[in-house]
């Protein structure tokens, strides 16, 4: 009867609720902005060796490479380059990350950073 007769005082269900709506803004907080943790993404030797030869060719100042391996084998690459963006480069970059992973032309995707 005491819990009863407790709760029907203002000033104890104002801090109650006031207690459970701090819980939820918390739990929230921790369920949607908690984790914004981003994991970095190593590249691997391949990749940085990869993206050093590419930044060789005319018109390109730096390259990026991300391979796609399915069983140990390259089967896709990305390649993110700053510099000229034309499509002789393009197809230089594509050409040269094909033949460096024993892939087709059409498996490599070739895009200029911003």
């Amino acid at each position: 009867m005491k819990g009863k007769e407790l709760f029907k005082n203002k000033t104890v269900r104002l801090i109650l609720i006031g207690a459970a709506a701090l819980l939820l803004l918390i739990l929230v907080y921790f369920v949607f902005f908690g984790h914004e943790e981003q994991a970095a993404y190593t590249a691997t030797e391949q990749e940085k060796r990869l993206s050093v030869l590419l930044s060789e060719i005319g018109g390109v100042k730096s390259a990026t490479v991300m391979i796609t391996e399915e069983d140990g084998k390259p089967v896709s690459a990305i390649v993110i380059f700053q510099g000229e963006d034309g499509i002789l480069v393009r197809t230089r970059l594509m050409e040269v990350a094909a033949s460096a992973l024993s892939l087709n032309t059409r498996d490599i995707l070739v895009y200029p950073a911003n």
